[in-house]
């Protein structure tokens, strides 16, 4: 339907409403694979599933060309400072993907050289269970995760007080939790999350 005083082959939309349509179909994810999830992320990108179907099939080795880390397997203290040195080095704005009962809980590997979950450590924002999942249980993360994105604000209001004129969105500074031999971080029970963005608000 056209709209008087607008020429042909223009559409009028929201900013942040194409940026996140932009991000969401065009993700690059950078494969952290160390277990059998992984064969399961590589069978996620071949041709019976295809990952390519959601935009996300170019898988990226270089943490700069970067924005969705998957984390398939278990993680052991050794492994856990190059893990967050690559997250420091994705480019912003990042998610991550923690796949698999290993990576998200330690799995059956309850032992002080195995992380007991990565988001103790690096920020988490999508978990998908299994012992391996299977790669549908991985696409419905990618599709949550995309999701997310979709809501995304690119631009915030300036707090009350101040002129009412729009401005970038504050980035979300969390600290990475310095790695303890054990595996495990002092963390409050009067549960606190460790990171702000996994904070939920209505």
């Amino acid at each position: 339907m056209a709209i008087e005083g607008l020429p042909e082959n223009v559409i009028v939309t929201k900013l942040d409403a194409v940026a996140n349509w932009c991000r969401k179909n065009s993700l690059w994810p950078m494969p952290f694979a160390t277990a059998c999830c992984g064969i399961e992320l590589m069978a996620t990108g071949a041709s019976r599933h295809d990952l390519a179907r959601f935009g996300a099939e170019v898988f990226r080795f270089s943490p700069r060309q970067c924005d969705l880390m998957i984390v398939a397997g278990r993680v052991v203290m050794k492994m856990l400072p190059v893990l967050q040195r690559i997250w420091l080095q994705m480019n912003e704005p990042k998610w991550c993907i923690s796949m698999g009962a290993c990576a998200s809980t330690g799995g059956v590997f309850d032992t002080y050289c195995v992380v007991q979950g990565i988001d103790r450590f690096v920020p988490v924002d999508m978990y998908v269970p299994g012992c391996p999942p299977r790669p549908e249980a991985l696409l419905e993360g990618l599709m949550r995760i995309q999701d997310k994105i979709r809501g995304h604000k690119i631009a915030k209001k300036q707090s009350e007080g101040a002129k009412s004129f729009l401005s970038l969105g504050e980035k979300m500074e969390d600290e990475l939790p310095i790695p303890h031999h054990s595996g495990f971080v002092a963390a409050p029970r009067d549960v606190e999350p460790l990171f702000d963005h996994q904070k939920i608000t209505g």
